[in-house]
Parts: C-alpha cells; structure tokens; sequence
C-alpha cells in the first residue's frame, strides 16, 4: 500500500483503539470471562497420542484387528503378583479367575483373557512369580479413559492371595495426561510470579510490568476456549496445552514488551498519549503484526502432517498467536491511553537509587538498550568476519550430535519411574518372555485354505529376524498372525522386519501392524510431507520479510541465520535425551531415541520464535536506514534499541520453557529445554553477533532489490521510518559511512528519543 494509505489506515487504527478505552476493556473483561467459562475442562476432552499416521498401513490394521479381533488389541494389562507364591498355585489361580471374571462381565471391556485361561508361556513370567489379565476397552481416548476411570480402583491393590497392577496402553496414556495436566499447573505457578519479577527489573515500573501479563493470560484464556470448541470436531493432544502457556506469556509479552517501551519512548520525546500511541502502532504496532504473522504460519505449517499430535499444535500455537496479538493491539493501546503518563507509576526500583537521583529518562529506568549495545554493535562490525566465521562454526559444532539421531515411537519410559503403569510395563518387558505387546501382526484377508494359511506361516517364519510365529487365528474370511521379532520392538531389525513382511507376497492380501510399524509409518509420512512444511515456512518468511524490508537479501539472510540458531538445540536434543547425558541429573530415562514428530515440531516452534526476535531487530534496523540511508549506523542503531528487549524478551521466554521443562513426562521436559535454549541462542549469539556481523560484511548491498520488487514494495509493503532524502542517501558512500548523522547526530537523536 502506499504511504498516505497506510498512514491513514493507522490513523483511523488509532482512532479506532483509542475512542473508548473503557469500553473496550470492559468488553475484554466480559469475552475473558466467558473464554474461562467455555474453556473450563478442555484437558479433559483432549488424547495423548496421536503419534500415528491415520491413513497409515499399520492404523488400517489395528482398526480391523480391534473390530475383528479383540483379544489381539489388548490395551488394558492386570499384572497379578502371587508373592511368594507360584501364579500356578491354587490359591492364586482362583483368585486369577475370578478377576478374569469380572473383568469379563465389566461394560465397555471386550477380549478378555489370561495366563490361567490360555497357559500362554507369553502371559507368564519367567520366574513364575507374576502373570497376566489382558482386555480391551472399547472406544476412543475419552471413553477408555472413563472406563479406567471407573474400574481401576475396583481391582487395583490387594486380592486375597495376589496384588494387582494395573498398566497397558490405556492406562499409560491416562496417566501422562494427568501428570501432565498437574505439571502444567505447576510450571504456571512457577513462569508467573517469576515473570511479574523480570518485568518490573525491566521497566522499574509495576504498572508497565502488569500489562503484558495480562496481555498474555487473555491470549492463554482465550487459546483454550478456541481448543475446547476444535475437540468438538477433531482430536487434540494434550501436549498443546503446555504450547498454548509457553507461547501465550512469551509472545504477548515480547509484543507488549515492544509495544510499551515504544510508547514511553514517545512520551519522554515530549509527545501526548493519543499521538504517543499513534506513533507506537504505526511503528512497533505492525512489527507485532508482522512478527505474529510469521510465528503463524511457521506453526500452521504442522497442518501439512497427518498426525493429530503436530496439527494440535499448530490449532493451538496459531490460535494463541493471533489472540496475543489481537490483545496487544486492542486492548494494551486501550490501557495506555487511560494510563498515559502513569504508565511508568510504581517505580519499585527507586528505593534502590541513591536520594536526591531521579529517574527523569528511560535509560534509568532500564528502559533502553543503552551505549553498551551500541559499542559493542560498532566492535562486532570491527572484526565481522571472525565474528561470522567463529560464531558459524561453534553453532555447527554444537548441532553435530544430531548426525547420530535415531527415531523411535514413545513409550511407558516417558512417565516419570514411580508412575504405576510404566512400572507394569517395565515388569513385562523384563520380565516376561517374548516381550508381550512388542510384536507385529500380520492380517490375512481374504478367502483362504489351511493349507495356503500353514504355507504362509512358514515363509514369514523363515524371515531373518523373526524369533516366533504365532497363529494363524481365523474368524469369516479373514486371520491375523502375531510375528515375534528379534531384538529390541521397535529397533532397526524390527523396522527391517515390517518391510520384509510387507514385501512377502501370499495368496491374500496382508498388512502389517505393531509398534515398529507404527513408527516405520510415521517416518514416512514425516519425510514425505516435511519438504511441503519447509517450503511453507520458508517461502512465506521470505515474502514477509521483504514486505518489511524491501530487500531480496534480508529474507534470504534471516532464513539462514535462523536456520543456524536452531542447530544447538537440536544437538542437545541428541546428546541429552538420546544419548542420556545429563539424565540423573533431569530426571529422565533414556530410550536410544527420540521421539519422530518432536524434532518436527520443535523446528516449528523455534524457527517461528527466532523469526520473532528477528523480525524486532529489522524493522528498527529498516525505519533508521529509512530514515538516514546510512547502513552501518542504523545497524548500530537497531542493535542498540533492541538488544536489550529481545534479550530481556528471551529471557522471559526461556523462564516459562525452563518451567515447562520441569514437567516429569519426558517429551514435555524435551521440548521445554530445547525450544528454552533455542531461544537463549537466537538471541544472544545470532541478533548478537551473526546478523550485524553479516549486514556488515554484505554492506548496502543488504538492502538491494530489483527495480521490479523496488516498486512492487513501495506499492505494497510497509514501512515505519521517514526514508531519507535522494540526495543525503547519495552523500552517505557506498559503505555506508556515517556523515553528519554520525556520533553527534545520535547524541542528538537521544535528547529526542530517550533511547540510551
């Protein structure tokens, strides 16, 4: 759009926001009272898989298996321990058989059986001591989850002879969502307070502080009302919830954190609240915009896979974006312009300066980035290249462990050792021969003879890697096989295992399920629609970012270095949680793996927030170089009017992944310090010492564009500075060197700005 258009749709903007703040916020009162109404229970109606591909070979398989064949889907797992008894003993057979009983004539429970009905040696441990009741709920999620609900209690604990646990996959997933569910309210209770604290170091002021607290519990309130009415029509994972409070506090304080300081800049430049928030909307107003934007569609690319698991987070990443913004938007200008000057009221850090010393700019205030920024802006640009080459190569470094990644499917291993179903399914894992639950089945359908089934049992048995072969078990037209690998249930011989399985030709059509499949799946739906993700981010970033730039190169630049930020994270990822480096101290045991959908979305996520802060220190970066056409200085300039926000921003942010990150559930605990970390980088090694070090050695080559794109930006993008006169850009030089809007024109500009 041009200038005068976009200066008038600011203008009515401001208007709009600013004609009846009380109103207004009286309206956001009522809505957030309402998004607590609607979204009250939403845990409750939310799945904790959703690790599966829906359109999947192996999900076919368990569908028809569950309907045709109960008993091979057991996901409901009574451990019977007879003490110091036999499970043979007669005492403790009884007792089996009347559980097994009871189970049977349970609602909602289907294929039911045991060690004492079928002598299975699978079903038995092997020192004789420990047996098992399997079943299966039927029903999704919610439902199993209820039935567990109502009948565990009945059989969990002591029965006469025998103690009884209960575990299986329903039971496993029900507890992780419920420690999950208080692990989030923990870490709440811990980012709060401790965010209230950091805000009031950063402004002085408790008013200032306050508001982009309430910025982010509006976006969190209103993200869970969104999600309770999407579990109307979809599945939603559990796990969103703790993206929808990392996301909520940290985006809506990094927008209202530049939103404020914007505004109190304005003020101390002697401006009126109403021209003051016009200015800040204007400028940092569509920074947030532009920055929400890219967050968004980094998040909303996860709707490319079909896992319910990585589209949950991008329904609640993408929700709590938008409504982050919205807030910052709306209802922050709405509250600056009934607070106007007060806004920097309660300035608990006065009793800390000596009397008699005032605290008449912002830079006494904490408010600005200061000269220390600026000096080391100008010493990083000094040295660029060893900056750029040292800082490349020590984040390379830090990203090879992810060479060695191995994918793997989660499991019990992920709930913390004391939780009672991990401890049922380490007892039959250890325990029990053949690893019950660990296999594959093969489903059989169509018309077949004994013969031809016998024959096909024989070939799939002559397999490498196949240690047993049970079946086949028929029923109408159809049978299924279970098939016992070698080593380790979903380790690469289990994997290799499925495609020769399904690579097995045979007188009827055949599909293959269990946990390796599952994961074989996954892989291949991961890879084949993670170039669609990428392209998706990358391609609307670099659109984004030349609407704000106007530059070919910036966007390219930001992809790159953004991309680079991320490679710490990733190589922690390997070198902690799979290779198990630093597990007794984090509380957490290793699988050998990581989880296939995590690094996908914690690419998502990371990159979205790195183009966050990316996106603060361009746009300051831009208006200056609009405004003087001298490339050097305004990098110096955007460094040392940002550095100190996004640090402080990312600082806050990595406070509430830190506290997502205490979560005992180990994916959680994954994310929370990965993304946390991420972060750290971004903005203390790239914004800090890759980008100026790049835009330096680029010089005004950075801002070049072809006269096509030059137009189509002048027409449509955006711009918050005043560009520079023709003649002055000229006078600059082509690297930019500094003429009269050097050291002494800054020195002036911070009488105006209060930026030091």
């Amino acid at each position: 759009m041009s200038e005068v258009n976009s200066s008038e749709h600011v203008g009515r903007w401001t208007r709009f926001v600013t004609a009846r703040p009380r109103l207004a916020l009286l309206a956001a009162l009522v809505i957030t009272a309402l998004a607590v109404f609607a979204g009250s229970g939403v845990a409750d109606r939310m799945g904790s898989g959703g690790w599966e591909a829906p359109d999947a070979e192996s999900t076919y398989t368990t569908q028809v298996l569950e309907r045709e064949f109960p008993d091979s889907q057991p996901n409901l797992l009574l451990l019977v321990d007879g003490g110091a008894a036999s499970v043979d003993d007669p005492a403790v057979a009884a007792e089996a058989d009347r559980l097994t009983e009871r189970l049977s004539a349970e609602p909602g429970i289907a294929g039911v059986g045991s060690y004492w009905r079928t002598k299975s040696p699978a079903l038995r441990s092997t020192d004789g001591h420990e047996a098992i009741v399997a079943a299966r709920i039927e029903g999704d999620e919610k439902g199993a989850g209820e039935i567990l609900d109502r009948i565990a209690p009945a059989y969990r604990g002591t029965h006469g002879p025998v103690e009884v646990s209960v575990g299986g996959p329903v039971a496993v997933r029900h507890e992780m969502q419920s420690i999950i569910q208080e692990d989030l309210l923990r870490a709440e209770l811990i980012a709060l307070p401790v965010t209230l604290v950091l805000l009031v170091m950063v402004f002085g002021s408790a008013i200032a502080a306050l508001l982009p607290l309430g910025v982010g519990i509006v976006a969190i309130l209103g993200t869970n009302a969104v999600l309770r009415g999407i579990t109307e029509f979809t599945d939603v994972s559990v796990f969103a919830q703790n993206l929808t409070t990392a996301l909520g506090l940290g985006l809506a304080i990094d927008y209202a954190l530049f939103i404020v300081r914007r505004f109190r800049e304005e003020l101390a430049a002697g401006a009126d609240t109403r021209v003051a928030i016009g200015t800040t909307l204007r400028t940092a107003g569509r920074t947030v915009l532009f920055s929400a934007l890219t967050v968004a569609v980094s998040l909303a690319a996860m709707m490319v896979f079909p896992q319910y698991f990585l589209r949950s987070f991008a329904y609640a990443g993408i929700a709590v974006v938008l409504l982050a913004a919205a807030a910052a938007l709306i209802l922050l200008p709405a509250a600056l312009m009934l607070l106007g000057p007060r806004v920097n009221s309660l300035d608990l850090r006065r009793l800390l300066r000596r009397r008699g010393k005032t605290a008449s700019s912002p830079a006494e205030a904490g408010e600005g980035p200061g000269r220390g920024w600026a000096r080391f802006s100008v010493l990083v640009m000094r040295r660029a290249s060893v900056f750029a080459v040292v800082t490349t190569v020590g984040l390379v470094l830090l990203g090879l462990p992810f060479l060695g990644v191995k994918f793997g499917t989660a499991d019990d291993r992920q709930l913390p050792a004391t939780a009672e179903s991990r401890v049922v399914q380490e007892h039959i894992r250890d325990g029990f021969p053949g690893s019950p639950g660990g296999g594959l089945e093969v489903l059989a359908e169509g018309a077949a003879t004994p013969d031809q089934y016998a024959a096909y049992r024989e070939r799939i048995a002559a397999l490498p890697g196949v240690q047993r072969v049970d079946g086949p078990v028929t029923a109408g037209g159809s049978a299924y096989y279970d098939v016992l690998p070698e080593g380790e249930a979903v380790g690469q011989g289990a994997q290799d295992l499925v495609r020769e399985l399904r690579a097995e030709p045979a007188p009827f059509d055949t599909s293959v399920t269990g946990a390796a499949a599952v994961l074989v799946d996954s892989k291949a739906a991961i890879a084949d629609r993670l170039p669609w993700a990428v392209g998706i981010i990358v391609v609307v970033t670099l659109l984004l970012v030349f609407l704000l730039t106007g530059s070919v190169l910036i966007p390219l630049q930001a992809v790159v270095l953004n991309a680079l930020s991320l490679t710490a994270m990733f190589g922690a990822v390997v070198w902690v949680f799979q290779d198990g480096n630093l597990s007794g101290f984090l509380s957490f045991t290793s699988t050998g793996d990581i989880e296939t959908t995590l690094p996908v979305l914690m690419f998502c996520v990371a990159f979205g927030l790195s183009m966050d802060y990316g996106v603060f220190l361009l746009s300051r970066i831009k208006e200056e170089y609009d405004r003087t056409g001298d490339h050097e200085h305004a990098v110096t300039f955007g460094l040392r009017h940002t550095g100190g926000l996004i640090t402080a921003a990312a600082v806050i942010l990595a406070v509430v992944m830190v506290a997502i990150g205490t979560s005992r559930v180990t994916n959680t605990k994954m994310l929370g310090l990965g993304i946390a970390l991420a972060v750290l980088m971004d903005a203390m090694v790239v914004r800090s010492l890759l980008v100026p070090a790049v835009m330096k050695l680029m010089g005004r080559v950075t801002w070049w564009a072809p006269a096509p794109l030059r137009a189509f930006h002048q027409r449509f993008g955006l711009s918050e500075g005043e560009p520079a006169a023709a003649g002055e850009r000229d006078a600059k030089g082509a690297d930019g060197a500094e003429g009269a809007d050097g050291e002494g024109g800054d020195r002036a500009r911070d009488k105006v700005t209060a930026g030091a």
